[in-house]
C-alpha cells in the first residue's frame, strides 16, 4: 500500500477578508481626504501597510499600518476636518486593521480553501457595530461640550473611541 501525500495547507489569508480590509482602508482614506487632504495621503498609506501585512501575514506591519492611520485622521483633525468625516475614517480604518488581522488568523487556523466568508461577514458586522457604537457616544460627547472646543479636543476624543473599539474586538 502507497501512502498518500498530504496536501500543505495554504495559510494565507482568504481572498474575502484582503479584499474587504482593502474597501474599509479606502473608506478610511477617502473620508479622511475629505476631512483633509493630507490626512487622507496619510490613511491611504495605512491602506497599503494594511495589504502588505496580509500578504506578508505579518500582525506586526498591520499594527503598524494602524498606526499610521491614526497619525492621519489626526493629522487631518488637527487641521480642521469636520468631526463627522474624522469619525467615519476612524470606524473605517479599525474595521480595515480587526479585517486583515482576522484574515491572517482564519489563514493559519483553517487555510485559504476553507469557506470562510460567512464567518468575516459576521467578524467584520460585529466589528462595524461596536464601531458604530463608540462614534456615536463620542460625537454626542463632542456635540455637549465641544461648543468652543478646538478640532484637536475631538482628535483626542477619536483616538480614545479607536482604542476602546480595538479592545472591544
Amino acid at each position: 500500500m502507497s501512502a498518500r501525500p498530504v496536501a500543505e495547507r495554504d495559510a494565507r489569508p482568504p481572498t474575502a477578508t484582503v479584499v474587504a480590509s482593502f474597501l474599509a482602508a479606502g473608506i478610511a482614506a477617502l473620508a479622511a481626504l475629505v476631512a483633509a487632504p493630507v490626512g487622507g495621503a496619510v490613511v491611504g498609506l495605512a491602506g497599503a501597510g494594511f495589504i502588505a501585512g496580509s500578504v506578508r501575514r505579518s500582525p506586526r506591519t498591520l499594527s503598524r499600518a494602524a498606526g499610521t492611520g491614526a497619525v492621519g485622521i489626526a493629522l487631518a483633525g488637527a487641521l480642521g476636518g469636520a468631526a463627522e468625516t474624522l469619525l467615519v475614517s476612524g470606524v473605517a480604518l479599525v474595521l480595515a486593521w480587526d479585517l486583515a488581522d482576522h484574515g491572517i488568523s482564519l489563514g493559519e487556523q483553517v487555510g485559504r480553501a476553507s469557506r470562510t466568508r460567512r464567518n468575516a461577514a459576521v467578524h467584520a458586522g460585529t466589528t462595524l457595530l461596536v464601531g458604530a457604537l463608540s462614534a456615536g457616544i463620542v460625537y454626542g460627547v463632542y456635540l455637549a461640550a465641544a461648543g468652543s472646543q478646538p478640532v484637536a479636543a475631538l482628535a483626542l476624543l477619536l483616538f480614545g473611541a479607536v482604542a476602546l473599539a480595538s479592545a472591544l474586538t
